[in-house]
């Protein structure tokens, strides 16, 4: 049986903008990934562009397993003008 622990996601830009919200804190499963993460955060809703994840300030990959006390960004990608 899996423990909860306790993280900090951060949105922005569009991201931001379909959460209405600028941050949260979230009791999740252990050895969820960021993928997971955001399927989670995203099922209500239509989003379907990429998206970048940073854990503490890091840019990570989809596949990494968040840890207790992380704190996750969601970035939208960047378009250029």
């Amino acid at each position: 049986m899996g423990s909860a622990m306790k993280i900090h996601i951060k949105y922005f830009a569009s991201i931001r903008d379909l959460t209405g919200k600028d941050a949260e804190d979230l009791d999740v499963k252990e050895n969820i990934s960021a993928k997971e993460l955001w399927k989670l955060i995203i099922k209500e809703t239509n989003f379907s562009a990429k998206v970048y994840i940073a854990v503490n300030h890091e840019y990570v990959d989809v596949d990494y397993i968040l840890n207790d006390g992380d704190e996750i960004a969601f970035f939208p990608p960047v378009t250029g003008g």
